[in-house]
């Protein structure tokens, strides 16, 4: 039973996916009962909170030099370190609770504040970076987002040994979470003949590729055909898009060739990192999805999170709708909005020879949540969400452009409306007067009839497939991590409550790689037209529309959750992962 140390950016603040991750790990019985401690470590972010509050709502501060609280056994060790390094540390506990299972477990927490650093030590580190992973560090020290992960790594070492996490025989698994943790992971490499450190990378993307998908017009419908052919001749990514080197993401992801293993969150993410460069063939490299929240739910709590959708729907634009979509997201070029109203708009078409209607909820902000008295002013001046006005607090300058496409399709559309909500939160309090009044955030996951992401870029994309425990229909993309999970799951069969869209598919995919890259937005927009029809097509067909189809989709989309449980993808990759990367150490130490 190792010892785990997660080096993230969320230690502290569920912000994204890896948030995700930590909570859905640190709740997994399966996960914690092959895991002997856990231990979170990121950078000191200064916030409003102070002293015992440092750690959260759900933390426990047990030493904090900020605030002069000392409460550990590790505070003389902890001390000589910020006089080492100049920095300064706080370090307690966070509690991590699962409502529905009441599993709960409380991992160390370790932040580091290096704002302040000693200018000798961060020196020998960086030259260290350079000798051993040729990481020239110069070349990024006017970027703070790379020097901050920088300085974290030595510290972040020192601190683990007074931890006492390699005072035993026990191995000390470090998982270093994203480009952000790998110079933690470095530092630990470079420590490893003194300690019992194994280091993984874990891959929630790949960087450098995420850059090419989203800067280029073609999108994934170019990459991807190129990456799959460029590789199948030999090819990697600096041969085909050039040197990537200006991008200190990239940089650090490449070194990761020197750590013990890879998790890769989806079939796509371990091409992508394959795809770096040679190198990476003798990396081992293996799958770790992430998990599905799995919650049994009756039919009857179905029917009743979707009637408090159809009545918000009525209440805002008068009519009750037959069928309710929804797309829960960030509001992000990677996400693919506009392919959403793509497939709406050919499902118009079909809803108005059924005379049946719709509504579509796009729930999805790029700013932090807006105050609720806020939000009543807006409702009761202009009938927010239906309407909104630009600028804040309304819409941000990313919002204004994605509401213009939802007025042009609101104004043509008559069987379907969109409704964006640009608001964190659904619940009345958040989101104004006209939501029902016991409406909570998980009534939109259980009441959806489907849930749209199809994203052009998205690793593993937990949020698309969510509802699937709730009898949900999930749309997503190929290139979407969940895609390969779902497909493992069901032996490569297909499943009612999934649609894989492919806006791969090129009618001549034996190109070489130069020709690919020419694909643009013309042959991209009609490979999504062509392909939105066929997903609107699929989803009419497979949308429940009886009590007991209902009741299939439940029990159907019950099943394939807890396939895809956390518990299933500890027990099946994660874990199984850990032990490889203790094991293929102690092998090479040997050899």
């Amino acid at each position: 039973m190792p010892t785990v140390v997660h080096v993230t950016h969320e230690a502290i603040q569920k912000i994204g996916g890896i948030g995700a991750v930590l909570e859905g790990l640190l709740t997994s019985p399966a996960y914690l009962k092959g895991v002997g401690r856990n231990i979170l470590v990121g950078p000191f972010w200064p916030t409003e909170a102070t002293g015992e509050q440092r750690l959260g709502p759900q933390g426990e501060v047990l030493y904090s030099s900020m605030d002069s609280l000392s409460r550990s056994p590790f505070a003389p060790r902890f001390r000589e370190i910020e006089q080492k390094f100049g920095v300064g540390i706080v370090y307690g506990r966070r509690r991590y609770l699962d409502k529905a299972t009441g599993v709960a477990s409380s991992p160390d927490v370790v932040l580091i504040d290096v704002s302040r650093f000693d200018a000798a030590r961060i020196a020998e580190f960086k030259f260290d970076l350079w000798q051993r992973f040729a990481i020239d560090s110069s070349k990024f020290e006017n970027i703070w987002d790379y020097e901050q992960w920088v300085r974290l790594g030595p510290p972040a070492i020192a601190a683990l040994h007074a931890l006492g996490v390699t005072n035993s025989s026990k191995p000390c698994v470090l998982l270093a979470h994203e480009y952000m943790g790998v110079p933690t992971a470095l530092a630990a490499v470079l420590d490893n003949p003194h300690a019992n450190f194994r280091t993984i990378f874990y891959a929630h993307e790949v960087a450098t590729m995420r850059r090419i998908v989203e800067g280029h017009v073609g999108h994934d419908t170019m990459f991807y055909n190129v990456m799959r052919s460029a590789m199948a001749q030999g090819l990697y990514v600096d041969d085909v898009f050039g040197s990537q080197s200006d991008y200190y993401k990239h940089v650090l992801v490449k070194s990761t060739r020197y750590l013990d293993g890879v998790f890769a969150v989806g079939d796509y993410v371990l091409k992508e990192m394959r795809f770096l460069g040679s190198d990476f063939i003798h990396v081992d490299s293996q799958l770790a999805y992430n998990g599905v929240p799995c919650w049994k739910i009756s039919l009857e709590d179905k029917m009743a999170s979707r009637q408090k959708l159809r009545t918000y729907c009525n209440t805002l634009l008068g009519y009750q709708p037959d069928y309710v979509f929804s797309h829960v997201t960030r509001l992000v070029l990677s996400k693919g909005l506009w392919r959403d109203l793509r497939v709406l708009e050919q499902l118009e078409t079909i809803l108005r020879k059924r005379n049946e209607t719709a509504i579509f909820f796009t729930l999805s902000t790029e700013v932090p949540g807006r105050r609720p008295d806020d939000i009543r002013r807006m409702e009761d001046s202009y009938h927010w969400p239906v309407v909104h006005r630009e600028g804040l607090p309304d819409l941000s300058n990313g919002e204004a452009v994605h509401y213009q496409a939802v007025q042009e399709f609101n104004a043509r559309a008559r069987n379907i409306k969109v409704v964006f909500v640009n608001q964190f939160g659904w619940e009345r309090n958040l989101c104004g007067q006209r939501m029902p009044t016991d409406m909570e955030f998980m009534d939109i996951r259980k009441g959806a009839d489907a849930e749209f992401g199809q994203s052009i870029y998205e690793p593993f994309g937990i949020a698309q497939v969510e509802p699937i425990s709730f009898g949900g229909i999930c749309i997503f993309s190929n290139v979407c991590g969940c895609a390969g999970l779902v497909d493992k799951v069901t032996g490569g069969q297909p499943t009612l409550n999934v649609i894989v869209a492919d806006y791969t598919a090129l009618h001549d995919r034996d190109m070489r790689p130069e020709h690919l890259m020419s694909v643009g937005q013309s042959q991209r927009n009609q490979i999504e037209h062509d392909v939105a029809g066929q997903v609107a097509q699929q989803l009419i067909e497979r949308l429940p529309r009886n009590p007991r189809e209902f009741e299939e989709f439940l029990n159907r989309g019950y099943d394939l959750a807890t396939h895809m449980s956390w518990d299933a993808v500890a027990r099946d990759y994660i874990l199984p992962g850990i032990k490889r990367a203790i094991k293929a150490q102690r092998i090479s130490e040997v050899a």
